[in-house]
């Protein structure tokens, strides 16, 4: 994909994959709990981890505003990974 080109799972922005990692990698913790949510939300998982990492998913998790079967499985997610 390219850099310059809209991201599937915010298919309602017109932001780039650069923009998006600008958005995870700045200071603005409110945009960063935003992206992160539509990515847990919307991206498939093997795309998830392009963006973000475990460490970081587990200590954004408890502001994240997912939709409750989202967390719940990513809650679950979490807790297995954890483990391993």
């Amino acid at each position: 994909m390219s850099k310059n080109q809209r991201l599937y799972f915010l298919w309602d922005y017109d932001l780039t994959e650069k923009e998006v990692g600008e958005i995870l990698h700045g200071s603005n913790e409110t945009e960063k709990i935003w992206i992160l949510s539509r990515i847990l939300e919307s991206a498939k998982l093997e795309d998830v981890w392009k963006y973000t990492t475990y460490q970081e998913v587990k200590e954004m998790f408890p502001k994240l505003r997912l939709k409750p079967p989202v967390r719940e499985a990513w809650e679950n997610a979490l807790r297995v990974w954890e483990t391993v």
